[in-house]
């Protein structure tokens, strides 16, 4: 009876535990939508209802032009375009080129591997702005301020933060494995791409759309480099939206082209979902 009761006990306090988690999580998950769903509130109203009082959430009339606006009073496709090419060929080539490298520096024996990957978690350490003029001076002489090639050419060489996470994750395949089929003829290239490739997909995706956010979303560098309208990327033509129509507080356009900036990052993170789901997954069972 005694232990009837202790079980009782115990599964109302976990069923009142998992009610107060709920609750918890539910106030943090409003709490985290309310800006977004704020922001395309506010690119459906007009602008006397954006500073009504009391604030108005579902505006009367949609005012569904404000999507249809932005492309005409503002170079929002173009910013749309020169962010996709700055962020796709980055992170793709960078993809390849970070996991050859972890594969590399995990797998392969180089002399001074292990020195040449604590050089490279060192660079971690130096603040962007330490290098911020020197890098500009450099991309100066090589004419290539006002182009995309600074936001891209240095970035295909590899992300330091992906290089250490994939080799930490190949840390865990076996060195036998990657010896016998070298003993069959396969060269490193071909157990990259056949053995190695498709046990870190996973990885490579949630370090995928980590670095695509971050690319995408990157405000600084385009402004130190990119001065023509017609050059800049989404951010930077935002940011400008920003100071010529607030003046006007033409907030509904503004908030649009944001909702605008956000499509592609959902976009990415709905197709690589999957990967991301395995790849936390998989991180856990190992540890």
């Amino acid at each position: 009876m005694a232990r009837k009761t202790t079980t009782r006990s115990a599964t109302a306090e976990s069923r009142t535990a998992n009610i107060l988690l709920f609750i918890l999580l539910a106030v943090g998950s409003v709490i985290m939508l309310a800006p977004l769903l704020w922001m395309l509130s506010t690119s459906l109203k007009t602008k006397a209802e954006v500073f009504a009082l009391p604030p108005v959430w579902i505006p009367e009339v949609p005012q569904w032009d404000t999507y249809t606006r932005m492309w005409s009073e503002a170079p929002i496709l173009t910013g749309f375009r020169n962010s996709l090419i700055v962020a796709l060929s980055v992170t793709i080539v960078g993809s390849v080129t970070s996991s050859l490298a972890a594969f590399a520096l995990a797998k392969m024996r180089l002399p001074g591997k292990n020195a040449i990957f604590i050089g490279l978690l060192a660079g971690l350490m130096i603040p962007y702005p330490m290098i911020m003029i020197p890098q500009f001076v450099m991309f100066s002489k090589l004419h290539w301020v006002d182009t995309l090639l600074p936001l891209i050419v240095p970035l295909l060489f590899g992300n330091i933060v992906m290089i250490f996470f994939l080799r930490q994750y190949l840390e865990s395949v076996p060195d036998s494995l990657i010896e016998a089929a070298k003993i069959d003829g396969a060269n490193y290239l071909t157990v990259f791409r056949v053995m190695i490739l498709p046990m870190i997909r996973p990885a490579i995706a949630a370090q995928f759309i980590l670095w695509f956010m971050t690319v995408w979303n990157d405000y600084l560098a385009p402004t130190i480099y990119l001065n023509t309208p017609s050059k800049q990327t989404l951010q930077v033509v935002i940011a400008n939206l920003n100071t010529e129509f607030a003046t006007q507080r033409d907030y509904p356009l503004i908030m649009g082209a944001s909702a605008i900036a956000l499509l592609p990052i959902l976009i990415v993170y709905v197709i690589f979902q999957r990967q991301i789901v395995e790849s936390i997954a998989l991180t856990g069972s190992k540890s």
